[in-house]
């Protein structure tokens, strides 16, 4: 179901009834439309959603992109990183890293989740295991623990410790 459910047959797949939505963010555009639940997932106000979306396409674009880089050139014979792909994606992380870090300043964590903490969680659990959140970066650091500690993300990764070992460079010793 999967394979047939988008051009390059990647997860994630919704089904729901007699529609079938792929990529996180539609998914979660439909969840929020279909599905509200008591927290709405995107802001009603127009500039607020253009401001979430912002941040889902921040996560997704330059924190799992880059992370990815990493795993696919580790996934490839000879099975090693480079020097050139971990000082490039290293250096990217570490400006994305900051740039929230200090766009933290201004957002009100809670346990509330958006479309935000949507992206922001698998994308910041993955990427600390492959670049690690500079100590300076302390918002960026509580952040993470804080979404990490959230019981919607914490079952999903109590639920995927079987599968740490499959995932290059992991870290199942922390998290």
């Amino acid at each position: 179901m999967v394979a047939a459910a988008s051009p390059l047959g990647k997860f994630p797949v919704l089904v729901d009834g007699d529609v079938t939505v792929f990529e996180a963010t539609a998914i979660i555009e439909h969840l929020a439309l279909h599905h509200p639940g008591r927290q709405p997932l995107i802001p009603a106000d127009p500039d607020a959603a253009i401001a979430t979306r912002m941040l889902d396409r921040v996560f997704d674009n330059y924190v799992m992109n880059a992370m990815q880089e990493v795993i696919a050139e580790v996934l490839r014979p000879p099975g090693t990183l480079s020097d050139e792909t971990r000082a490039r994606v290293h250096g990217a992380l570490d400006r994305t890293y900051r740039w929230i870090d200090a766009w933290l300043a201004d957002y009100p964590a809670s346990d509330a989740i958006t479309l935000i903490e949507c992206a922001a969680a698998p994308s910041l659990f993955y990427a600390d295991w492959v670049y690690r959140i500079p100590e300076d970066c302390h918002r960026l650091r509580r952040w993470r623990a804080h979404l990490l500690a959230l019981p919607p993300v914490k079952r999903c990764v109590d639920d995927a410790r079987p599968y740490r070992p499959y995932f290059p460079l992991g870290a199942p010793d922390r998290d």
